[in-house]
């Protein structure tokens, strides 16, 4: 398989893991990128980008990151408060009054960024445009029913958290949030990265290449209750999601939408190169008080209301998570399954099958992986860590025994 880029003397264990994810463990097409002190020491990618038509994945080739997305949207979040123009623990309806219905009146942006605010979900069937209409969205959240008090305990906001957050962002700054992003952030980090597709990208968008799960396989608590119960929070989650379920995340329309939680598309230097700033002190985006709050866990559980595992959160970003002993699917599929293992200090997320954005403010370094190929469970999987696991040791840590990284 043949893989570009460059890789500076000392990374290039990260090089070499990058490729064994080709020859042992299914990789179809990818791309690795690594920042430490601003410096761009590894931009890898290789594979190809859609096997129907042999299309390679080149230097420019994108695809969607999925939850990717919500540490760019929590950053835009964090960028308005940095400038004064958002009360992250000011109530919501102070912002975005028709919110405060149900008991959700005292609902507080942190509390949206830490998945606490009780709305990770719709009761009531999604039409099937739904998640392309931003108005009909931000209207369902907020007439819903929160599924517990809000504040008290926390549950992935997987999909409505592009809404929740995003309309907060919206009403803060006057303007939607995939131009936002666009404006405050993507334009003056030059970064190939949208929340909203322009259509002349097309082309370069690499499809998207669904996980077979088998039925044995199948054994999970989110799975089982995906499978079985209709009314609960992962089914509502994962299937009420209008047209985004069926196929959604490889067409024009899913592509065009402003879907914060999940929709945006960018490769490994658009997610190293948000972070990049992050891991140096804040640059021009977010100031040193906002940067430290960024970075501190909010919310934590032993079982997540929506994914069935043991999560962190800090506001908008996951933090360091160590399942493999925790976690059923980590059995299943093997132990870098449900976990993200990462330094005490680093702050980013997940995206669905694998892919992984983050900033490691105390190592200094920010990190970028994307592919179209996804893998199994809620987390990484063993291609994403190994990439993590080559970075944190071309940069001395030497052991991740103890749930993060450590030198």
């Amino acid at each position: 398989m043949t893989v570009d880029g460059i890789c500076k003397k000392g990374y290039e264990r990260i090089a070499e893991a990058f490729q064994r994810n080709f020859a042992d463990h299914g990789e179809v097409g990818a791309s690795v990128c690594v920042t430490v002190g601003g410096e761009t020491v590894v931009d890898l990618w290789g594979g190809v980008a859609n096997p129907k038509t042999g299309m390679p994945w080149t230097k420019d080739t994108v695809g969607i990151v999925f939850s990717c997305t919500k540490g760019a949207t929590a950053l835009c979040a964090h960028v308005l408060a940095s400038r004064g123009k958002l009360d992250l623990d000011a109530p919501v309806t102070e912002l975005w009054p028709d919110f405060g219905q149900h008991g959700k009146e005292m609902v507080t942006t942190r509390m949206m960024l830490d998945h606490s605010s009780a709305v990770p979900a719709l009761r009531e069937k999604v039409k099937e445009d739904g998640p392309y209409d931003w108005a009909y969205m931000t209207e369902r959240l907020a007439a819903e029913e929160p599924f517990w008090k809000p504040g008290t305990r926390n549950g992935y906001h997987g999909f409505t958290f592009g809404w929740t957050v995003g309309e907060m962002v919206r009403r803060a700054s006057g303007k939607s949030l995939g131009t936002f992003f666009r404006d405050e952030i993507a334009k003056p980090l030059g970064l190939d990265f949208w929340i909203g597709l322009p259509e002349e990208i097309e082309p370069r968008v690499a499809p998207i290449l669904a996980y077979s799960l088998k039925p044995e396989q199948a054994k999970t608590p989110f799975l089982r209750d995906l499978a079985t119960d209709r009314t609960s929070i992962p089914w509502l989650f994962y299937m009420n999601v209008g047209a985004w379920r069926a196929g959604g995340a490889n067409t024009r329309a899913g592509h065009a939408a402003e879907i914060g939680a999940a929709n945006g598309i960018t490769n490994a230097r658009g997610l190293a190169g948000l972070y990049a700033p992050l891991s140096v002190g804040g640059g021009k985006l977010v100031d040193g008080k906002t940067l430290a709050r960024m970075g501190e866990v909010s919310m934590a559980t032993h079982d997540d209301a929506t994914l069935r595992i043991p999560t962190r959160f800090a506001l908008g970003f996951m933090k360091s998570m160590d399942n493999r002993r925790r976690s059923l699917g980590a059995q299943i599929f093997g132990p870098d399954v449900d976990s993200a293992i990462l330094g005490s200090a680093a702050f980013g997320h997940v995206g669905a099958g694998g892919s992984l954005g983050f900033a490691d403010p105390a190592a200094g370094f920010s990190f970028g992986y994307t592919m179209n190929q996804m893998g199994p469970g809620l987390l990484l999987n063993d291609r994403g860590q190994s990439l993590v696991d080559a970075t944190y040791l071309s940069l001395g840590y030497r052991s991740k025994d103890g749930g993060v990284w450590v030198k």
